[in-house]
């Protein structure tokens, strides 16, 4: 199957699409981005051909109807069971990297005791796994660096006691392994993870069972589909750094734009406010940007704002947009400046004022930043495309559809689920195009 693959490296997140020649999304991808951008790029292609696979799959067994009804919960299960083997594999990357670290380290005639208490962290860590990946299982990151670094800190502080070892003996074994471990793709293959995952599910799960023979047959059909990376694409805040030759490459506003315009055809105004910038697109029927104008200054109103703000309230940031929703009295915001937010929010704090008003308060300021910026593009026009992370936050979501009504009156205002992967899937479109005219004997 020929695939063609766009890379969006973020500031904060790194998103890949994997298109087929149909322009139909086969799979998706998203890692956080690091120091390591190559990495970042590999990992994120690598996670949007895990999606293509299970795409496959689940076309495979709906065809097949081996499942019947049953398929939506075995594919959530098998999933789930991947998810649970990536991170087993990850966890035994880490541990031995941390006993290399000891090696290669004077701990004062503590070596060995160092090594036994690493080795119950990791037992605790590979015994509780299991209940990470169960149904219903709540984690605030799939990133193996947030939860692996969340559950060995708490594991470690206690074992470091138990031993009577200093805690930060293992605390600094950790932070020096978790870079070199997230700098590094999972070294398995990917249809091994597959079949081990399988296995585990027609092992753990009786209802699958009577029809293990048949799911077995598919799915190894599904994993026989060869993936040819036909083309590729980069793009994002981080683009220059990529590891792609120019030709590879294309402005994260044109693959915005045209990203948009894939996902909802009659798009002419998209906003999108990511980690380090806010971007505001004028786009023809084609897709193609006419016009548009980006914040130039600093990432005051964009994720990274959000971020901080969290940080200082010690808050999660998917926990941000929810208190917000609550306020019924937004407080007034005068500036947007992450160099000032953490005194100003303090100072409100000290006040008496609510923690939602606030939060209501930096949401409003924020999309009033963003306005700004559209307005300087060209205004809004109907249909309004609004992508990026922030667009997941409910709160920015009810501000700017007021402050839009306000100064533009009724407008379409679309937001896609995986609005996150407009610039990846632009970029992707932008390599499918590239190998059309390369074929065709024209200029990518």
């Amino acid at each position: 199957m020929k695939t063609f693959v766009g890379i969006d490296l973020g500031s904060t997140t790194t998103k890949a699409i994997l298109l087929d020649e149909n322009r139909e999304v086969i799979g998706r991808g998203i890692t956080n981005s690091r120091s390591n951008y190559s990495t970042a790029a590999r990992v994120a292609g690598e996670e949007a051909r895990v999606d293509g696979r299970f795409t496959l799959s689940r076309r495979a067994l709906s065809e097949s109807g081996v499942l019947g009804a049953r398929l939506d919960q075995f594919l959530a299960a098998l999933e789930r069971a991947f998810r649970l083997e990536q991170f087993l594999e990850q966890l035994g990357d880490l541990e031995q990297t941390c006993l290399r670290q000891v090696n290669g380290q004077r701990f004062a005639g503590r070596e060995d005791g160092v090594k036994v208490a690493l080795g119950e962290v990791f037992t605790r860590l590979r015994g509780e796994a299991p209940e990470l990946y169960a149904p219903g299982a709540k984690r605030k990151s799939d990133f193996f660096r947030d939860i692996a670094g969340s559950r060995y800190h708490s594991h470690a502080e206690e074992v470091a006691r138990e031993a009577n070892l200093p805690y930060d003996l293992l605390l600094n074994v950790y932070d020096k392994s978790i870079i070199e471990v997230e700098n590094r793709p999972p070294a398995g293959g990917l249809s091994d993870k597959f079949r081990r995952a399988l296995a585990r599910v027609l092992t753990a799960d009786a209802t699958f069972a009577g029809d293990a023979s048949g799911v077995q047959d598919v799915i190894q059909r599904s994993l026989d589909v060869e993936f040819e990376e036909t083309y590729l694409v980069g793009t994002g805040y981080g683009r220059v750094t990529l590891p792609f030759s120019k030709e590879h490459i294309r402005s994260e506003i044109l693959c915005h734009g045209l990203g948009a315009h894939m996902m909802y055809p009659k798009t002419r105004t998209v906003l999108d406010i990511g980690g380090q910038d806010t971007k505001g697109i004028q786009v023809d029927p084609n897709g193609i940007v006419e016009n548009f104008q980006m914040n130039d200054r600093c990432a005051a109103g964009c994720g990274r704002y959000l971020g901080y703000i969290a940080d200082e309230m010690n808050m999660g940031l998917h926990e941000l947009g929810p208190l917000a929703m609550k306020s019924d009295r937004p407080a007034r915001i005068n500036s947007t400046c992450t160099v000032f937010a953490g005194a100003e929010l303090r100072d409100r704090l000290s006040l008496g004022e609510r923690r939602e008003d606030i939060l209501a308060g930096l949401h409003r300021a924020i999309i009033l930043r963003a306005i700004s910026i559209i307005s300087r593009s060209g205004g809004v026009t109907d249909e309004f495309t609004f992508t990026g992370g922030v667009a997941k936050n409910e709160a920015a979501v009810r501000e700017l559809k007021k402050l839009i009504e306000e100064n533009y009156g009724k407008v379409t205002i679309n937001i896609n689920p995986e609005s996150i992967y407009t610039g990846a899937l632009g970029a992707a479109e932008f390599a499918r195009r590239a190998h059309l005219g390369q074929a065709a004997g024209g200029n990518p």
